[in-house]
């Protein structure tokens, strides 16, 4: 059986900084996939390396600044999420993340599935709550989600 992780990342006192942890705790509600495991990572990186080695893929929820309208959501996979990672960092946590993947890389368990979906965020100030445009697009966010997974189920032997 493949194994998979969803991970999600923020700080949720920040308003929209949070939308990772809002959007995996609005997948884990519902999560249809035994192959899945959802891991809170809040502000994170490479304390995640033994909660994510032997995976066959990861998906990152962040929010993720690209300088497009509040609530747009982007998913990057495989090697567009790798050149992503390196050249761009819209958010603090992806440069954890960035570090999580290179080490993952260098021990030979990067998963061969991989792909960061991210919300345009429109506020980080003080609050636990998203903004309205960015809590509107957690759903369509998680049905990106939940689509990408089935797509990685359904060509097991296709890599991202």
């Amino acid at each position: 059986m493949q194994s998979f992780a969803v991970v999600g990342f923020g700080n949720n006192l920040l308003r929209d900084d949070g939308v990772g942890i809002h959007a995996l705790e609005y997948f884990s509600g519902e999560n249809p996939f035994t192959e899945v495991t959802c891991i809170d990572a809040g502000t994170l990186g490479l304390a995640l390396m033994d909660r994510l080695c032997h995976r066959d893929g990861l998906v990152a929820l962040d929010a993720m600044r690209l300088n497009k309208v509040p609530g747009t959501i982007t998913v990057l996979e495989g090697a567009e999420m790798d050149a992503h990672l390196r050249h761009h960092h819209g958010s603090v946590h992806e440069l954890g993340l960035s570090d999580l993947m290179d080490a993952l890389r260098l021990t030979d368990d990067l998963p061969p599935k991989r792909a960061l979906i991210g919300i345009e965020p429109a506020e980080i100030d003080w609050g636990t709550v998203p903004t309205a445009a960015v809590n509107e697009a957690i759903p369509l966010a998680v049905a990106r989600l939940r689509a990408l997974i089935g797509n990685w189920l359904a060509a097991p032997e296709a890599a991202a």
